[in-house]
């Protein structure tokens, strides 16, 4: 199948179909955002924007969050800045996740199915990254696929090379080592949402 996030105009229908969660994910995103205790006016890390719908769960939870949003596809990009308020937008950045991030301070980092894509090893530099740009009682909300402990739990189509996944363990393992408290807040089947806080 071919990559979801090189076509936004059909990026939405088709990741609908292969992953049938995925609203539930973003959900878990907003809820996340919400029970979050903080600054009313959170300045946010969207990583892996892609056309805005996480973004759009985290001003559904928090209506003033200033988003900065980190995506490698620029269509994707152009997508996102098309159905948020423009006000929200306080930074559009075209870059892989292994890339530095953005300078911070950061009151939340989002990602939605985008941190699978990294290994084993710039997964655990990325949340390492991530907890540095985080203010103190700063949280970190991920979604995404993970690899589950049945093989026939397996429902999101994945492209050998390009998609990595790793156990929900590891990933709260590698958190914790990068200084969070951490928890996996939802599961089913190989997808998984998790809330780090600093």
């Amino acid at each position: 199948m071919a990559q979801f996030h090189f076509d936004p105009a059909t990026y939405l229908g088709m990741i609908r179909t292969a992953v049938p969660e995925y609203d539930t994910l973003q959900a878990e995103i907003g809820r996340a955002a919400r029970t979050w205790r903080g600054t009313p006016t959170p300045r946010v890390l969207d990583l892996g924007a892609g056309t805005g719908a996480t973004a759009r769960a985290v001003l559904d939870a928090l209506a003033d969050a200033q988003l900065v949003l980190v995506d490698e596809n620029p269509a994707m990009l152009t997508v996102a800045r098309e159905i948020l308020p423009a006000a929200s937008v306080e930074q559009v950045v075209v870059a892989d996740l292994a890339d530095p991030l953005p300078a911070g301070p950061f009151d939340l980092v989002v990602s939605a199915l985008a941190i699978h894509h990294l290994d084993g090893p710039a997964k655990r530099a990325l949340f390492a990254a991530v907890h540095a740009r985080l203010r103190t009682g700063g949280r970190f909300a991920m979604a995404d696929v993970v690899v589950p402990d049945d093989p026939a739990d397996v429902v999101a189509p994945l492209t050998p090379g390009y998609d990595k996944p790793d156990r929900a363990d590891d990933l709260l393992e590698w958190l914790r080592a990068a200084g969070f408290r951490c928890e996996c807040v939802w599961s089913s089947t190989d997808l998984a949402a998790f809330v780090a806080d600093t």
